[in-house]
């Protein structure tokens, strides 16, 4: 039975841990192994900046193009010798880049960020095989494009399942193999992204396509834990979490995984383990078939960046369903997913991601039937399974600014204090 391995871009950020999945595979050489990586640390961060000089047009391109070479240089220096046939096997990969940034922009923003930040998964996956190749870890090198279909949406991309599992059947055949999470093709042969940290969503389609027995999801933390280490001191890691109970921390915005990753697993019933890369021996989290979450303790779940979208009626009218119908139709125009929405008689206020592409001519739009206010540089936090003390530490120093309680969840968007 196949096992599908998905390692992030923190696990192959620099040598130390490069060497540390090495001897993690080394553990799993009988498998029958698909191994999915993301692009290497903050790669795509860098190439999304290389985008935005593109677009902009302001001879910055090639500057933040060359920190993104100078990272994989140093890479290459460290774990091959010179004039191994990686070298030229990446520099064709930048080349790639290079060719977009001779021509005009295409008019779509997502169009041109999938060509570009895509680079970042080929570059990792091709150094991944061949240093793994190198160090007797032999393997097959696959591109996800050949078997991952999607529609143009770009930045998006919804999966076309029929010919996606079609193509795995017949192409997925030798293993171990190597292969690039957050990346497909459409029909006309262009590259298409999943979603930011689509990654996890790549080995969930694989899964679900090829009938696997088991997905590890390897990351810088022990398992899946109750809060972000990052914005909570004292975190608690949740062992068994029932997959609805999964789908509804990745769609308030987990870290821990990308929103659409769980509901293929769940179809089929592939348990997702969450293992660290750090410390593999250590218990891991499990998502699979299970009643309650254990333990059973509040998780919350940070959201920063909002911005705050309220509408009403120019005439003063109330807000009813042919209002909603309008708004909604503007939001899927724009690509814009609510994150938070909550209503009284004349206004409808939702919560979003600010997105300097997709908000302000969203907000253009609605402007021009409806009133429109905003708030901008505000936080979401989402706490499922919430307890009387349990969003008290979240609003000191903070004014709140909308909350939306519901008998398992509370929503506070709040801003912070001058």
């Amino acid at each position: 039975m196949i096992i599908i391995f998905k390692f992030g871009g923190t696990s192959i950020k620099d040598i130390e841990n490069i060497k540390r999945v090495a001897e993690i595979l080394d553990d799993y050489s009988d498998e029958s192994l698909i191994i999915v990586f993301s692009a290497m640390g903050k790669v795509t961060n860098m190439l999304e900046d290389v985008t935005e000089a593109y677009l902009k047009k302001n001879g910055k391109a090639e500057t933040k193009l060359k920190v993104v070479k100078d990272f994989h240089a140093h890479l290459l220096g460290e774990l091959f010798e010179e004039g191994h046939f990686i070298y030229n096997e990446v520099n064709n990969l930048f080349v790639e880049i290079e060719w977009v940034l001779e021509d005009e922009p295409n008019p779509d923003f997502a169009f041109n960020y999938d060509q570009i930040v895509s680079i970042g998964e080929m570059l990792s996956t091709k150094i991944m095989s061949a240093y793994l190749s190198e160090n007797g870890f032999e393997n097959s090198w696959l591109d996800a494009r050949d078997i991952i279909r999607t529609d143009n949406k770009y930045r998006n991309a919804e999966i076309d399942w029929k010919q996606t599992i079609t193509f795995c059947k017949d192409k997925v055949t030798y293993f171990p193999i190597i292969t690039q999470g957050f990346i497909g093709c459409t029909s006309e042969n262009f590259t298409t992204t999943l979603g930011r940290e689509g990654s996890d969503f790549t080995a969930a389609i694989l899964a679900f396509a090829l009938d696997v027995k088991q997905v590890i999801i390897w990351k810088d933390v022990d398992g899946v834990l109750n809060a972000d280490p990052r914005f909570f001191k004292d975190t608690e890691q949740l062992m068994k979490i029932p997959f609805e109970e999964a789908i509804e921390l990745a769609y308030y915005g987990a870290k821990v995984m990308h929103p659409k990753t769980i509901q293929p697993l769940q179809r089929k019933s592939i348990p997702l383990e969450v293992k660290s890369f750090i410390n593999p021996k250590k218990e891991s989290s499990i998502i699979g078939d299970y009643k309650l979450v254990e333990p059973f303790i509040p998780s919350y779940i940070v959201k920063e960046n909002q911005i705050l979208i309220s509408v009403s009626d120019k005439n003063l009218s109330f807000i009813v369903e042919e209002h909603l119908s309008s708004i909604f139709t503007i939001f899927a125009k724009y690509g814009v997913r609510v994150n938070m929405m909550q209503n009284s008689a004349v206004s409808f206020s939702v919560c979003v991601d600010y997105d300097s592409h997709k908000i302000p001519p969203l907000l253009n739009c609605l402007q021009e039937d409806f009133g429109v206010l905003f708030n901008e540089n505000l936080t979401l936090y989402t706490i499922r399974h919430y307890n009387e003390d349990s969003n008290e530490k979240l609003l000191t120093n903070k004014e709140l600014v909308l909350e939306q309680k519901s008998r398992h969840t509370i929503h506070l968007v709040v801003k912070d204090m001058e």
